[in-house]
Parts: C-alpha cells; structure tokens; sequence
C-alpha cells in the first residue's frame, strides 16, 4: 500500500541516492579500479579525510534526521575508520529555528492556548536544534524554559529512517562482513535512539531519575520538569541560567576553581555510569554551564542512555587495569565487553595499549588522557571489527567529550588518576582485589580437582588405545565454501586448457584460424573468471573457527 510517508520516502531515497554518486563511485573504484574490473585500490589518510568531510557536506544538506545520523556515526569506530571519526565529531546540531506559528500550533495541541497553560511567554527562541527548539516563559511564578518538537519533523525523520533503511544494502557492498553487521544493528539503533530523542516523555522521565539520584549534591543542578505543562512534544523545566562551561576567562573573573569544576564533572559522570547506570549522554559545552555558585548546570537530557550491571563491571575493571599497566586484563576487559574480537592479535594489541598508556611522552601512568587510550581502541576496532554494543558506544564517546571540556578548564586534568582515587573512595579497588582473590581460589580448587581426575582418565585413554577400542572422529568444516571454490579453479582451468590447445591445434594442424579464434573467444570468459578467482582477497580464504559463534553452534549441536 503506497502511503504518504510512502512516496516521501521514495523521493528521499532518490534525492540521498543523488548527493551520495560521487562518493559511491570512488568506492566502487576503491574495490574494482574501472568499475568491473581491475584490482582494488588502496585509499590512504588523506583521502579518507577529504571524503570525511565530503560527507559532513552532504549530511548538513540533507537535514535534520541526517545530521543525527552523523553524530551517532561518529560514536562508531567499528564502522567508519578512525579519519571519518576525526571529521563528523564536529558535526553540530544547529540548525535555524521554525516560525513560531507553527511551533504554537504544536504547543496549543499538546497544552490548549498558550495564554492559559503559562503566565508569559517569549515567542523568540533561545536556542534551536534539528528536532526541537527551546523558549523562555513563566508558569506559576517561575522562570521556565518550554521545548518544544519542530513542526512536521515526525513525517520526515520516519521517510528518512525508510530512506536509510533502503540504502544499507548498497552500502554493505563497500564494506566487510564484520561491518556490515554493525551497520545493519547501527540502523536499527539510529531508529530507536532518534524515536526517544523525539519523546519528551521520555526525556522527561530520564531527567527525574538522573535529578533524584543527584538530590544531596549541591555540586551540581539538574532542572525540575513540570508535568502538568509537559507532554510527547512539549517539555517544560526550571530555567536556571548560567556561565558556559568552556568560557574559562568569565569563570576566572567570577573566582571559580577551574579545577574543582573539572573534578565535580568527572566524578558526576562516573557515578552516572559506574553507579546508577542511568547518565547524560550529551556533554558537549552547549550542555553545560556554571551557576552563581560554582554548581555544574546539565541541560537537555533528550540523549540519555542506560549501562547494563556487567559492562559497569566491566568499565571498573579496564579503569582499575589501565591504573595497574595490567595490558592483559585490559585485552580481557575489552573481549569480554564486546569492543574488540576474540580473534584480534594478542601481541598487536598488546603493542597498541603499551603505546597508548606507557609510550605517549614518558610521564607516569596516572597523566596520560583517557583518550590517548580510547583513540587507540577505536582505530583497532575498525581493522579487527566486532559489533560495538550501543551504549557502550555511547558511553566511550562521552568519555573523551567528558575529558576534553576538563581539560579545556584545566590543561593539567588527570582524568585516570582522579578515576582511580574515585574508585579507591568508593571501595571499588578493594572489591576487585577480592575478587581477583575469589578467582584465584576457585583457580587453585579446580587445578587440584585436576590433579586426581586427570591421571585415571589418561590412564583409561591409553588402556583403550592399546585395546584397539579408541575411536577418533575428525571432520572438516567447510563453512566458507573453500573447497567448492579450490574446485570450481581447477575446474575452470581445465576447461581453460582445453580451449587453448584445441585452438593450437585447429590453427596449427587444420588452418582453421576462424574456428580457433571461436575457440579462443569462447575460452576468455573461463580465462577472466579464473583471473577474479585468484584477484579476489576473500575468496578462498578459511573461515576462523574458534570463534564465540562457531563455539556457540558446536555446543548446540
């Protein structure tokens, strides 16, 4: 059934696939040099930036839904190389605000006449984004700030979702198996996360769970929501005014400590995450600000996200492992959250965490930038690619956003040794040490078990082996078709063979030049097939089979 949103979508489709040609055309020359055929490409840094950039271009123009898209691509690396990364983390949500009659319209439907539902109301907009737009009122004697959805933009982000949706097939084409299962889940995370993002029911109820959690901290603000004049696309809150977090010489004159701002916002951030698994996923310098009295203002919880108890566990591990220059726990802490591949080289990242920790400048552990560390990881995401779990994603990317405003108030900021000493005060490094210790005891318990059941059952091995009764079934898995392709080459060589030598000796015996060059023609397409056969990188290549779903399917059958 062909419905309005429908036939939205099919012209998007057309106007995303029309800006997008240039750059699916040098990717298509990336894999095949001209078009159908030729070898692939090698594309160095400075052609991934200018692309980079080439794409920012076309996601501003393309509006609102493409501009999202671009920010939680830049939360990616197991998607878009580390250059890509680099260009759309600049990409800002700013767009021109829309008439305030269609944004009253939106307001009277949600709350009934504006004149009723507040005491005053600024029709001037203090901010704008590509979803909604902020303005400034009083309700009940209070100053509030009102949010509000844009006008009409639902229609558009669900053709553009369509849009994108259709466009994943064409894209998988340029990219790996392992990317392109991050991209088709990205796809269906871009849709939930902009759905939320459009709820200000949601926002709402996120912003109270956050505001509860911090009641007793008069080291920050988080504004109070009024229900009543809220609603799905109409959020109203206490308007608290402040300084820009990131405008250092106001806070200088005001007599701020730089520093202690700093550490209040990192520590906030890591109860968020390492506590209450509930935090602000926004953190730019937009969203935060400084009141009167030296408290950090968050606004906009429009991006929030939760932390699920075992990646909590698992971000106190790579903190408490970075501080130790433990590099294996590190490997095993990053394996276990699902940022890096089991089948990734050991040594090789061994070497990139040695680099990233120990080797940045010669100073001690404890000043090295967190996201010296995060960078490293990222880039070694994208060449050994697993799926990025989402708001692990997200919180990675608030990490480095965190410590960039810090270190913007404080260039001096140590965000691994103020983590570490949070940790410390909170008890969680002695928590890991005993549970380090409960390991080692079960550890020990069962390489004693080991030690009386093993003997007897090699014993029982051998006696069997001896009997003759020792049957040993070894089967090949083939799960990548490696030898239905080793045989389909020696099959198109032969086939090759015999058209070159029947046309030798139709030319050379019979002077039969026309039926040999017949031959000859008709022996090409088996000559260009077996000359892709051996050009292509992933042709014929066994599938590693120690991997967490090959085991799964072992266990299952």
């Amino acid at each position: 059934m062909v419905t309005l949103v429908n036939l939205r979508a099919y012209w998007r489709f057309v106007v995303v696939l029309r800006r997008f040609s240039p750059l699916i055309v040098a990717y298509w020359r990336d894999r095949r040099r001209y078009f159908l055929f030729g070898a692939s490409r090698d594309v160095d840094t400075e052609t991934q930036r200018e692309r980079a950039a080439a794409l920012l271009d076309i996601l501003l123009t393309l509006g609102p839904t493409f501009i999202k898209l671009g920010q939680l691509l830049s939360t990616r690396p197991d998607v878009l190389p580390p250059a890509y990364i680099d260009v759309l983390e600049g990409l800002q949500d700013d767009v021109p605000p829309a008439p305030w009659a269609e944004s009253k319209q939106v307001l009277e439907a949600e709350l009934g006449p504006v004149a009723e539902a507040f005491d005053e109301f600024d029709t001037e907009p203090i901010s704008g984004a590509s979803l909604g737009q902020v303005y400034t009122a009083r309700y009940e004697g209070e100053d509030v700030a009102v949010k509000v959805r844009r006008p009409g933009i639902e229609s558009l982000v669900e053709a553009d979702l369509r849009t994108i949706r259709w466009s994943v097939p064409i894209v998988k084409q340029f990219i790996g198996s392992g990317r392109a299962f991050s991209l088709e889940n990205l796809a269906d995370e871009f849709a939930k996360t902009i759905r939320e993002e459009m709820d200000y029911d949601r926002e709402r109820e996120m912003l109270q769970e956050i505001r509860t959690n911090f009641t007793d901290d008069d080291r920050i603000r988080i504004p109070t929501a009024y229900e009543a004049v809220s609603g799905p696309r109409v959020l109203t809150m206490e308007y608290i005014p402040g300084t820009k977090i990131t405008r250092v010489d106001e806070l200088d004159a005001a007599g701020f400590d730089r520093t202690a701002i700093a550490e209040t916002l990192q520590e906030v951030y890591l109860q968020m995450i390492i506590d209450d698994g509930v935090f602000h996923a926004d953190p730019h310098p937009g969203n935060l600000a400084v009141d009167d009295d030296g408290a950090v203002i968050f606004y906009d919880f429009g991006m929030a996200g939760r932390v699920e108890p075992y990646v909590q566990e698992k971000i106190i591990d790579f903190y408490v492992a970075v501080a130790r220059q433990d590099i294996d726990e590190i490997l095993d802490t990053l394996i276990a959250m699902g940022t890096l591949s089991p089948e990734a080289d050991r040594e090789v990242m061994g070497n990139v965490m040695e680099l990233a920790i120990a080797d940045a400048s010669g100073e001690d552990i404890e000043q090295y930038r967190v996201n010296q560390i995060v960078e490293q990881v990222e880039s070694t995401i994208y060449e050994f690619p697993l799926r990025l779990p989402p708001n692990l994603a997200l919180v990675l990317r608030v990490a480095t956003v965190v410590e960039g405003v810090c270190v913007t108030l404080d260039p001096e900021f140590d965000f691994i040794s103020t983590a570490t000493e949070y940790l410390r005060e909170e008890g969680y490094y002695e928590q890991t040490a005993r549970d380090l210790a409960e390991d080692a005891g079960k550890q020990a318990q069962r390489t004693a078990e080991a030690l009386f059941t093993v003997p007897p059952k090699a014993d029982d091995f051998l006696d069997r082996a001896n009997r003759g009764d020792l049957a040993i079934d070894v089967t090949l898995e083939d799960e990548t078709d490696v030898l239905d392709k080793l045989a389909m080459r020696i099959a198109y060589s032969m086939l090759l063979a015999v058209g070159v030598l029947s046309a030798t000796i139709l030319y050379s015996f019979a002077e039969e030049w026309r039926l040999a060059a017949i031959v000859l023609v008709l022996a090409a397409p088996l000559a260009v097939a077996l000359y892709r056969s051996f050009r292509k990188k992933r042709g014929i290549r066994a599938r590693p089979q120690f991997t967490r779903q090959g085991m799964k399917k072992r266990r299952e059958d």
